[in-house]
């Protein structure tokens, strides 16, 4: 293996990975478990006894804005309850900063009770932060001295950029810790992704690399296709899986590809959003994106009887594909992350059918000319709709690549050079709609 090699596969470990709900919901649970730990750590006393639920106990979460869009309307896993208080709370009494994006895999019954107890108890604040980061948790635990009969103390852990990027930790307001250098890349987003990367090296990549640098891509398959497999057979958020895949509807719907491809990727957000206790394989810190990236790809070789070495190469181009876009966009923004993660499975589909790199560009122009403009409006049951469209224009979008159909430079945004292409998408994303991001937010807030 080269050592180029090698830094592209540890790039997909660092953005490719399991996470157990709602990425934004579960940084703050993140953020909070941290800071018990450093409390418990720091301060013995705290280790006897039930000293979260005391009454002096408390916990106080700043967030930006798009951490607070995002974690509004989500379902928590296993409870039944939307937000970000509850998340913070279940990071308190269960959460394991080690675990990183699963810091809620110990979740219990018991622990959801407490966690509700403290919620009910209004021992969670949650402000908006001050904040330039887009991705930005602050996470404080105060117990005072009524409670562990000593003096006051309070610990602290802050997450910028990246869902489990913690890069502060404070005790009784001395800092422990600052980790912001410690990323291997930094691009002009400010994502720890390769700014060198190119599409023509992702496809060299994916296309020539031994099977068994990437085999473990399967991983993907094995967790997407079991969220997708509960929200056919369960009845989660809008059902919209669910509701394509339902025989009755045949006649509207059909039996093809599309209709599959649809159905298999929006049941498993479906179940992902409404609170299911199953871990989606997220990728640049998303599990709907990790799910859109995945699932069209999986459905396809499904339908054809792909072969598993075929299938990994296809996931590999999938998944850096949404990566390298991303990458320019920042990872949370106001452009709707299906609209990547969806580009990156129509590439993938398009190579399992035998498409070249001119075929991939054509598949990313297409896309790029399609639905740019999808909006987030947080996180929420309703993004397995979105995660639908999505692939429905990634399906047209690699038929139409394999039909030698592309749209032209002379369409909007699109360039010949498919670099140009994707960082015109970046700024629009990244500068040009940040008014549109304030404003959903606003109206969010005022609801």
């Amino acid at each position: 293996m080269t050592e180029r090699e090698k830094e592209i596969i540890g790039l997909i470990h660092r953005e490719v990975k399991p996470a157990l709900g709602c990425t934004e919901p579960i940084a703050v649970a993140l953020a909070v478990a941290k800071a018990v730990e450093i409390m418990e750590e720091r301060c013995p006393v705290c280790r006897i006894g039930d000293w979260r639920l005391c009454a002096t106990f408390e916990v106080e979460v700043a967030v930006s804005g798009n951490i607070l869009k995002n974690g509004m309307g989500v379902g928590i896993p296993g409870t039944g309850m939307v937000g970000l208080h509850i998340a913070a709370a279940l990071g308190a009494v269960c959460g394991r900063s080690e675990y990183g994006l699963e810091v809620l895999e110990d979740l219990d019954e018991r622990a959801i009770a407490r966690a509700k107890a403290l919620v009910e108890e209004k021992k969670i604040k949650v402000t908006l932060a001050d904040t330039e980061h887009k991705l930005y948790v602050k996470a404080a635990v105060r117990v005072d001295s009524k409670c562990t009969e000593s003096s006051a103390h309070n610990a602290t852990a802050v997450i910028e950029d990246d869902h489990d990027n913690i890069v502060e930790t404070y005790f009784d307001d001395k800092m422990l810790s600052d980790l912001h250098n410690e990323g291997a890349f930094q691009n002009e987003a400010g994502n720890g992704t390769d700014p060198t990367l190119t599409v023509k090296e992702i496809f060299e990549f994916a296309d020539k690399t031994d099977f068994e640098n990437i085999a473990f891509i399967l991983d993907s398959r094995k967790l997407n296709l079991a969220l997708s497999e509960e929200g056919l057979h369960g009845d989660y958020g809008l059902r919209v899986g669910k509701t394509i895949y339902c025989r009755s509807h045949k006649d509207i719907f059909g039996d093809d590809l599309m209709s599959y491809a649809m159905a298999l990727t929006a049941a498993a957000s479906d179940a992902r959003m409404a609170g299911c206790t199953l871990p989606a394989m997220s990728n640049s810190g998303s599990g709907n994106q990790g799910i859109t990236a995945t699932m069209p790809v999986i459905a396809y070789a499904l339908r054809n009887g792909i072969d598993d070495r075929r299938i990994v190469r296809a996931l590999t181009l999938s998944h850096l594909v949404a990566i390298h876009i991303k990458s320019y966009l920042g990872k949370l923004s106001a452009l709707c992350g299906c609209v990547v993660a969806s580009t990156g499975s129509s590439c993938g589909i398009c190579y399992l059918m035998g498409g070249g790199y001119g075929e991939i560009c054509s598949c990313i122009k297409n896309m790029i000319g399609n639905i740019t403009g999808m909006v987030c409006d947080g996180a929420k049951t309703g993004c397995a709709m979105k995660v639908a469209s999505g692939v429905s224009g990634a399906v047209q979008s690699a038929v139409l690549a394999m039909d030698g159909v592309c749209i032209s430079s002379n369409d909007g945004i699109i360039e010949d050079d498919i670099e140009k292409t994707i960082h015109n998408l970046g700024r629009i994303g990244s500068v040009g709609m940040t008014g549109t991001d304030e404003m959903i937010l606003d109206i969010m807030v005022c609801k």
